[in-house]
């Protein structure tokens, strides 16, 4: 099996005072960039995103009750793996978001949402190591 990694993305209106939130609650900061920061959960991370780029990158309004200002995130090995997995969970009676596509940062991803309407984002990023496979 691949190895791989989830990670749950919350929209914020402020990055700077949500990322020192989480940092004064002892979270370890892993990267920071200019619209999104990340931070490691030994095993999971957390992503903070400026909620109009996230909602931008899904394809939906940041205003309203359509967007709900978060998303889990689950990261791959490869692209391949996005497009299987998001068969994987059409099958399982999601509903499609966002097609598998390239994406603006570099990397491959599509959304779906699962019955409660909940957002997941599928994801192969290039960029990151996400652990050592099984």
């Amino acid at each position: 099996m691949k190895a791989r990694i989830s990670m749950v993305s919350l929209g914020v209106t402020d990055l700077d005072r949500s990322v020192k939130f989480y940092k004064d609650l002892g979270f370890p900061l892993f990267q920071a960039l200019p619209n999104a920061a990340f931070f490691d959960l030994n095993g999971s991370w957390l992503g903070l995103c400026v909620r109009s780029v996230l909602a931008k990158d899904i394809g939906m309004s940041p205003e309203g009750s359509g967007f709900s200002a978060i998303n889990m995130a689950h990261n791959v090995s490869s692209e391949q793996e996005v497009d299987d997995l998001i068969e994987e969970a059409k099958n399982a009676g999601a509903k499609l978001i966002k097609e598998p596509q390239k994406a603006e940062w570099g990397g491959y991803h599509a959304y779906f949402s699962d019955p409660d309407g909940h957002l997941w984002e599928i994801a192969y990023n290039p960029f990151a190591w996400i652990g050592p496979e099984d």
